[in-house]
């Protein structure tokens, strides 16, 4: 027997559907806030102490908040079914890792080429230095938020976050090492060091648990308590994702507003542009090549094409913090790599709306 939605269930279902159509105008209105009103986001940026009884404080940081958010409810929605035949069949998942682990490895080089040309007086070290901890930062956990939004097939996307996080460890250092001889003066060894500074522990803690969660919960919970928890989380996370990026942009903008680099500023924006789309091009070309269906084809191409930008900050910020200009090719890509995901999704036509099939 079916039953009749709520209507706050109504009302949260047209919200969300209402936002993801119009994801892409809502993350550039979140870049334009923070260009204009910076102060909340860089609040949102400092731990937060939560006392406890015992006297004792809790320091509560917004960010990883939020990014659980997000990967909560990306588990939330993954058929479980669907999960399992990927594992069966991982052609895909297998291919999206090699991409991921190939692409930086490729673009890089010939970007660090042309700005060797450039007026720069450290060769470009710095901008290839950001582009670098950008390309090898696992797949962006809001790349589940894009997926959902163009009907991509979300347990691929789900596996590659959870992959190439649980990979991290390996890969950064590995990447990291790689790319090092391309760059000049002390920058070398402050990128060893910045890669060296993620450790497993931000990969189980800040993606694997809360998108495990999610997933446990789609399992066990009764179909009447996940329907109810879907109608609230998911809405919830979206406009997280939001607030997430506008945090993130605050802190990247702020120092630039304070000593204004026009020059540089083009330069960040011409690099991080080149790079992003590069990334792009070989995911569709890859998944075109491999004749995937389009729902696998379009994640593939969003696993080669974002990278968790929040994690590459944290850690340019942590390795150069003498240098906060080169906050901005971050900055640049992460808007310009959202710009390319909302893109991505709009190539497929959507399909009616429907309930998901609950396992």
């Amino acid at each position: 027997m079916t039953t009749t939605p709520t209507a706050p269930s109504h009302v949260t279902d047209s919200a969300t559907e209402w936002l993801r159509r119009r994801l892409g105008r809502t993350v550039v209105l979140a870049y334009l806030l923070a260009t204009l009103a910076p102060g909340p986001g860089l609040w949102l940026r400092h731990p937060h102490p939560l006392p406890l009884g015992t006297g004792h404080q809790l320091p509560l940081h917004t960010a990883p908040i939020l990014l659980g958010l997000v990967l909560l409810a990306a588990g939330l929605q993954v058929p479980v079914r669907a999960l399992s035949r990927l594992l069966r069949h991982p052609r895909a998942l297998l291919a999206g890792l090699a991409l991921h682990l190939a692409v930086p490895l490729t673009i890089v080089p010939l970007v660090a080429v042309v700005l060797r040309h450039s007026p720069d007086t450290d060769g470009g070290s710095g901008l290839i230095t950001a582009m670098i901890l950008i390309v090898a930062m696992p797949v962006a956990a809001g790349a589940t938020v894009w997926t959902g939004k163009g009907q991509g097939d979300q347990p691929t996307m789900v596996a590659l976050v959870l992959a190439s996080t649980l990979l991290s460890p390996l890969t950064i250092p590995f990447t990291v090492q790689a790319l090092t001889p391309l760059l000049s003066g002390g920058y070398a060894d402050s990128l060893t060091a910045a890669g060296d500074s993620l450790s497993s522990g931000f990969a189980l803690t800040g993606v694997v648990l809360p998108c495990a969660a999610g997933v446990l919960c789609r399992l066990f919970l009764p179909g009447s308590w996940l329907r109810r928890l879907l109608t609230w989380v998911v809405p919830t996370a979206l406009v997280g994702s939001l607030v997430l990026t506008y945090a993130n942009a605050s802190g990247a903008l702020s120092s630039f507003l304070a000593h204004p680099r026009p020059l540089l500023l083009i330069a960040a924006l011409t690099v991080a542009a080149a790079v992003c789309a590069l990334s792009f091009v070989i995911g569709r070309l890859a998944a075109r090549a491999l004749r995937l269906d389009a729902p696998t084809a379009s994640s593939l191409t969003l696993a080669c094409g974002m990278n968790n930008s929040s994690a590459s900050a944290v850690l340019l910020t942590t390795a150069l913090p003498d240098k906060p200009h080169l906050l901005l090719p971050v900055l640049a890509y992460g808007l310009l790599q959202k710009t390319a995901a909302n893109q991505v999704v709009r190539i497929r036509p959507q399909p009616p709306a429907c309930p998901a099939a609950l396992p």
